[in-house]
């Protein structure tokens, strides 16, 4: 029974980890913004989730952990990826950002001559 109630917390502060992730995304001025705020909040959110679930159901937790673990190292890589290429193309930053550390860096792929 304590089990259920400790998973049962951590599934609620996943979910509410979850939810200001979603407000996040809402709020934030620019597209790299929303993608930190969406990453970093959905990543702990979805870990803690997980995390609860397992605790409520050990049959599951194995299964739960490497999940978690995927989730772990593929949503900011991917999400990284996705900033760079933005930046790559020239998607404007917000007129509040007070250092650009990437404007001066050249690609590192060539791209091909047409």
């Amino acid at each position: 029974m304590v089990h259920h109630i400790v998973g049962a917390v951590f599934v609620l502060i996943g979910a509410l980890f979850l939810f200001l992730g979603a407000l996040g995304i809402v709020r934030m001025p620019d597209l790299y913004n929303r993608m930190q705020t969406g990453t970093k909040a959905t990543t702990l959110g979805n870990v803690l989730t997980m995390l609860g679930l397992g605790i409520m159901h050990p049959a599951w937790l194995l299964k739960l952990t490497l999940i978690a673990l995927f989730v772990l190292f593929t949503n900011p890589i991917s999400s990284h990826a996705l900033a760079r290429a933005a930046h790559r193309v020239g998607v404007p930053m917000t007129p509040l950002t007070v250092k650009d550390t990437l404007k001066d860096k050249k690609p590192v792929v060539k791209e091909a001559e047409v």
